[in-house]
């Protein structure tokens, strides 16, 4: 039912059982808050969306508060912004003095909320937080100190990613965010995926950079750089640069990253189309043997990965055996590329510019290291590639797009796909279908692999077999279809998960602060490159197929298995 509501005078529509603040918010009407959450319940924690209602004696929290028809509302008297104003002062009352030196430094809410209510001294003064910062964790950085309590990572944690690994400790002005005996988060089970980071309003939860290291290897002459894109990265760079969202700036990346004094610049979808091929004919061949694990899953999320060694053991013979993108392009780079431009192994420093935090975890992974050299020397998040940028002083604007290096710079648009969840899934169908055929599959875009969301489901006709193939993004669901395949209630020949809900588009490396409709013009901008590219399927990549036949040779024994295939094992209980 739709009904008029008074708001400043002015009546605006509303709808039976909406709240106050997302009627507010249809109708263009911004009301400040730092603990709301679109899609989940709200807590009324932060009490900064009040809002002033007539006949109400006191303030009104707008988040909490279904409209009614009777309501007439105002939400910025000076009445309101007094009580937001004073709020924010009692936050800014223990919050540390460091907002020159901190990360988050002009992409802070309660800095961005001081500057809206015209906050210019200091009226209360209270004991500062003295917490120990977290930085024992590869991923990610805490620091309880900067921690305004807003319960914004501790729902996302629990609700979304399934996992609790972070939480509040004691009570009332001792309240603080903590872990499990206040041991470090690479001792709890956090998985890395960074989503916690996504949501962060301050600077109380970052990731680990180490921007020295890359620039004295930029620097050394005896030092080869070498850099790989996720495809993710090019159509999310472009927000961090008030650019459009969804432009497709891989091209411009590359041409950046050769002015910074990168010696070559690679695709990573190139590692996809490997990973593409690998899994499909892994696929074909438990397909035809009935002893074989079944369903498939899939390996190219680390986050994934953590979780399923540490929590579900017993999938680990299920998962497909093949190294994610990141390190199979650099275990190539460091092999292969090593030995064809006569560079030492240990001379080549990769880095890998990716949208995801996990990704850092998977790095310093001991069986990611090769006789102690590191594949991965280095993993960039699409926040710390513009920080770079900036630092280097390029103006994308004026940056002439290039293509990148030869021989990993040819890619098809199913190493794109990977990027959003259900690509993975459409790409390796694409592959099967000419595996099971030999021939290509006309239909390329699957359509029901591309709608909806959390969970999707596809039976997949090639001849007369017929393929169940189950997409899963969010931990939460993720959790919840293990427990439907345990008993039996569903089953499928192949799982794509993606920890990050609705894929690696939303990772935890993503710019911060994005909307739907950011997320919704990056998974269009990677549709549109499908839609118009030539090579549309990864076996059909030149340089891929150069390099099976010259290196890879389309077998994987001896050393290649060191190249391809990670090893998946259970970790010891936390």
């Amino acid at each position: 039912m739709i009904f008029n509501i008074e708001v400043n005078n002015k009546e605006i529509k509303a709808k039976r059982g909406e709240t106050i603040l997302k009627a507010l918010l249809r109708n263009g009407i911004r009301v400040p808050t730092l603990c709301h959450m679109s899609n989940q319940l709200p807590t009324g924690a932060c009490r900064l969306c009040v809002v002033e209602v007539e006949g109400r004696d006191g303030l009104i929290p707008s988040c909490s508060m279904p409209v009614e028809e009777w309501m007439k509302i105002k939400t910025h008297s000076p009445r309101v912004i007094k009580a937001r104003k004073t709020i924010v002062e009692l936050l800014l009352a223990n919050h540390p003095d460091d907002c020159l030196y901190c990360e988050r430094n002009g992409n802070c809410e309660l800095q961005d909320l001081a500057e809206e209510l015209n906050v210019r001294e200091r009226r209360f003064s209270g004991n500062k937080h003295q917490h120990k910062k977290d930085i024992v964790d590869p991923s990610i950085v805490r620091d309880p100190e900067k921690c305004i309590l807003c319960e914004r990572c501790v729902r996302t944690c629990d609700n979304i990613i399934g996992m609790s690994a972070i939480d509040f400790v004691n009570r009332g002005k001792k309240m603080t965010l903590g872990t499990i005996y206040n041991k470090g988060l690479n001792r709890v089970n956090c998985i890395e995926c960074g989503q916690c980071i996504m949501v962060c309003p301050t600077g109380a939860l970052l990731e680990k950079s180490r921007p020295g290291s890359l620039q004295e290897a930029l620097h050394n002459p005896k030092t080869h750089v070498v850099a790989q894109i996720s495809p993710t990265v090019s159509v999310s760079l472009a927000e961090e640069f008030g650019i459009k969202a969804g432009k497709d700036l891989n091209g411009v990346i590359n041409t950046t990253l050769r002015k910074t004094g990168f010696d070559k610049v690679f695709d990573t979808s190139f590692g996809l189309d490997i990973v593409i091929t690998e899994i499909a004919r892994e696929l074909k061949t438990r397909l035809n043997k009935e002893s074989v694990e079944m369903p498939l899953f899939s390996s190219d999320c680390p986050a994934w990965i953590k979780y399923a060694e540490d929590f579900e053991p017993d999938i680990l013979p299920h998962l497909a055996h093949i190294k994610s993108p990141q390190q199979v392009l650099n275990s190539v780079v460091k092999t292969y590329y090593a030995r064809e431009s006569g560079i030492r192994a240990e001379n080549i420093y990769t880095v890998s510019i990716m949208p995801c935090t996990a990704k850092k975890y998977e790095a310093v992974r001991e069986e990611m290291f090769t006789d102690n050299n590191p594949d991965t020397n280095m993993v960039l998040t699409t926040r710390e590639l513009a920080k770079f940028i900036k630092l280097h002083g390029i103006d994308l604007n004026s940056s002439e797009p290039e293509l990148a290096d030869y021989p990993f710079g040819i890619r098809s648009s199913s190493g794109k796909l990977p990027a959003i969840a259900g690509g993975l899934t459409e790409a390796v169908l694409r592959s099967l279908h000419q595996l099971l055929t030999g021939e290509d599959l006309m239909n390329f875009k699957i359509s029901p692999l591309r709608s909806g969301n959390g969970r999707k489901e596809y039976k997949f006709k090639i001849k007369k077999k017929e393929i169940n193939c189950i997409v899963v993004s969010g931990m939460r669901n993720v959790q919840l279809l293990l427990e439907e395949l345990k008993i039996g209630k569903v089953k499928a020949d192949f799982v794509e998960v993606t920890v990050c809900p609705g894929g690696c588009v939303n990772g935890g490396g993503q710019p911060i602060g994005r909307t739907e409709k950011d997320l919704k013009a990056r998974m269009k901008s990677i549709y549109e490159i499908d839609d118009k590219d030539s090579i549309k399927f990864a076996y059909k990549n030149p340089q891929v197929v150069e390099l099976y036949d010259k290196f890879l040779n389309m077998k994987g024994h001896g050393d290649n298995d060191k190249i391809l295939r990670p090893l998946f094992k259970k970790r010891a209980n936390l």
